[in-house]
């Protein structure tokens, strides 16, 4: 059964503005009779009660302002409250969306909401309202802190993103009183975060109204130009779809099924994203022509698909069971593609009463269904299911404009299936790998995974996944996340689990190298970090505005604080002064297993035997470097940033270093030349070819070495081979 939506009027986003002659309360006397007749229909007198107690002390609190369309600003939050009574919210729903804005815009406290209409209408309305109080650095930031706070209140009570959902369909449908800048900003907010979260939780009423006015405001040529388009073409089509629903409900017939059969149109802003994505023209997107069958059981909706399979051809491999597999949101339906008359395609929905009520009103089904039925139960569940994810992301992203990039990757859900060795079936995103599986099952199978077998055969974990596959993800005790998996994995809670360990390994890293830093530069005083007094190490965090020891040592270790004068913080003043004089700073020792916080750029590849020098870059650590590099001379005009380092004793790590060789062009040469490396147990990581003629061809390699006597035995192995004519080590 359809849902009626209740006119709205204009955005809780946009500031109120002072009457220039205040009107009084009264004046919304009609619009909350109204509102208190529609929720009278399934709420208790003293509900109602309290909803009008509610609505006039709304009206209150807003007396004296009006939005931008020049109306009383009470008529925005009483709206909001009427689309929330159509899909029959509960009494503390439609309080909060009353009261929704009273803390942003009026001087209401959080207390006097709690103490007039109780604690949860309070959290409702705390959870919906932004952070007003706050100061942010840009306004990305801003605004991605506002929808983290909200989310994170929707993970506590789950209406919070039901008053919002319905705040932002009123102001969608008042956005053309914005300017223009403004309109275009809060439309795209509204396609990427708000319409994706009403898909997410099966609110698709809202979804598809919230995805058309955001297309309008965003590019309004295009919309008229569709809309102007689907008009002339309806009148063509309407011959055609009496035809097929004729067919379709005489064959029911025959069956003996009974079920409401109607034409779907397509929607506006699906048109244009399917023109967009696939380049089609509108004329090939819009002879598809939708058709909804809505059966009396789950049984009856299998019966009837094979009704209309027997009245047209099916289209192989369009055929979607999401009633044994509902989809992330709780939606469940058949759909198939069919060839319809004179060849169309037909696309059909077939679903109970039910599943309808839920694919239009997604988790808000849960409020108006109180019997249980297992439909409504699981709309619910599987938001809480998705809400529990985002408390996992929220834990390990870094900062709220992370946040709000990795809950955007998780509202695209494109599903695919896969199945466990056990016989589970695991749900991912389109597109997900097998890194994003191991995360999905737990946290520490993807921190430990190092390899995959899909359908019983080993794979790269970077495989993408596909229907139907079957997937074991193979762990080893001492195995970590690589960065280089940021790179294809999808789901945003492997990202974040990714990124949070990385950072903590960077951070025990830095900690490790900010200690070594620290410790030669105290040497020069003749002391160590160990041996400063605790209140000298107070005193230093407390001018450096730092909270421990630890973020002390880790500002230093990623080269945001020089080193000496760290040591001169822990130092009394005068103290060591002689010894200072005296002594000399001993080389770092470098053993090429520091992690990230120490690198080896491109620009002079150094391995060990070679003379070198660091350079300490703010949040890279340090970054080491050939004595004889072109970048040691442009760096010197720092010389505070410079380290003195040396190669560390028993160093067991391998080093890329750069050679250039000039060959024979002739074939296999560079097989050749590969197994001369192989020999000498190196690797190649890379071949690039500078350049070739008839006769010859030169040849940049990176191979991977132990040291500079490793690198010397691979380039004597490659200059003995036939069509190696030269072999030279280069600089970067």
């Amino acid at each position: 059964m359809a849902m009626k939506l209740w006119p709205l009027s204009l955005p809780s986003l946009w500031s109120a503005r002072p009457l220039a002659s205040p009107a009084p309360p009264e004046a919304s006397a009609p619009e909350i009779e109204d509102l208190c007749r529609r929720a009278g229909t399934y709420l208790k007198p003293t509900e109602i009660e309290d909803l009008r107690r509610a609505c006039e002390f709304g009206a209150k609190a807003h007396a004296g302002q009006r939005r931008l369309s020049g109306e009383p600003y009470i008529h925005h939050p009483l709206a909001v409250a009427g689309f929330l009574a159509g899909m029959r919210m509960d009494r503390d729903t439609l309080i909060a969306s009353v009261l929704h804005d009273v803390l942003e815009d009026t001087p209401t406290l959080k207390d006097d909401l709690r103490k007039g209409f109780g604690a949860d209408v309070a959290t409702l309305v705390d959870g919906v309202s932004k952070l007003t109080q706050m100061e942010f650095e840009s306004y990305a930031q801003a605004q991605a802190e506002n929808f983290r706070k909200m989310l994170l209140a929707m993970t506590h009570d789950i209406r919070v993103i039901l008053v919002k959902l319905a705040d932002r369909l009123h102001n969608m449908r008042t956005v053309f009183a914005l300017p223009a800048d403004k309109r275009r900003a809060v439309a795209r907010e509204t396609l990427d975060i708000y319409a994706p979260i009403a898909q997410r939780l099966g609110i698709n009423s809202v979804r598809l109204e919230l995805e058309d006015l955001g297309f309008a405001a965003l590019y309004p040529k295009r919309h008229r130009v569709l809309t102007k388009a689907i008009q002339r073409a309806r009148g063509h089509r309407k011959a055609l779809v009496d035809q097929i629903l004729r067919s379709i409900r005489r064959r029911l017939r025959q069956e003996g099924l009974s079920g409401e059969v109607s034409g779907r149109e397509k929607h506006l802003y699906s048109i244009f994203k399917k023109m967009q994505a696939k380049k089609l023209p509108f004329s090939e997107v819009f002879d598809v022509y939708g058709f909804r069958i809505i059966a009396d059981t789950a049984d009856a909706a299998y019966r009837t698909l094979g009704a209309v399979h027997q009245l047209f051809k099916p289209v192989p491999g369009k055929f979607k069971d999401y009633i044994a597999i509902p989809k992330a949101n709780g939606y469940q339906s058949l759909h198939t593609v069919l060839f319809g008359p004179h060849g169309v395609p037909i696309e059909v929905q077939i679903r109970t009463e039910d599943m309808d009520a839920v694919a239009e009103r997604g988790i808000a089904a849960h409020w108006q269904y109180k019997s249980g039925e297992s439909a409504s139960n699981s709309a619910h569940s599987k938001a809480r299911e998705w809400l529990t994810g985002i408390l996992d992301i929220q834990r390990e992203a870094g900062n709220s404009v992370e946040f709000l990039e990795n809950v955007k990757m998780d509202l695209f859900p494109d599903e695919v299936y896969v199945f466990t060795p056990k016989g589970d079936i695991i749900k991912l995103p389109r597109g997900a790998t097998a890194v994003d599986l191991a995360y999905t099952v737990h946290t520490q199978i993807g921190n430990r995974a190092v390899a995959t077998r899909i359908d019983r055969r080993l794979a790269p974990l970077s495989s993408a996944l596909i229907n139907g596959q079957t997937v074991e993800i193979i762990t080893a005790p001492g195995a970590a996340p690589s960065p280089a998996w940021l790179n294809f994995v999808v789901t945003a809670k492997a990202r974040s689990h990714i990124r949070n360990f990385l950072k903590n390994l960077e951070r025990d890293e830095a900690c490790d190298l900010g200690r070594r830093l620290l410790n030669r530069e105290l040497e020069r005083f003749g002391t160590a970090l160990e041996r400063v007094p605790a209140a000298g190490i107070e005193a230093a965090l407390a001018a450096l505005h730092l909270k421990s020891t630890d973020a002390l040592l880790e500002d230093i270790g990623l080269g945001k604080r020089p080193a000496p004068i760290v040591a001169r913080h822990l130092i009394p003043a005068g103290a060591g002064e002689a010894a200072l004089a005296a002594a000399t700073a001993l080389p770092l020792a470098i053993k090429g297993t520091e992690g990230m916080v120490v690198s080896f750029p491109k620009c002079c590849y150094p391995i060990p035997g070679d003379a070198i020098l660091g350079y300490v870059s703010a949040g890279r650590g340090i970054v080491i470097h050939r004595r004889t590099c072109k970048n040691v001379a442009e760096f010197k005009s720092h010389p505070e940033k410079w380290v003195d380092v040396e190669w560390g004793g028993d160093i067991d790590a391998e080093f890329p270093v750069a050679i250039r060789l000039e060959a024979i062009n002739r074939r296999g040469a560079l097989a050749t030349i590969a197994a001369a490396v192989a020999k000498e147990d190196a690797n190649i990581e890379f071949v690039g070819m500078s350049e070739r003629d008839e006769g010859s061809a030169g040849l940049s390699l990176v191979v991977v070495v132990r040291d500079r006597r490793h690198l010397a035995r691979v380039i004597r192995s490659v200059r003995t081979t036939q069509p190696v004519s030269r072999v030279v080590r280069l600089k970067g």
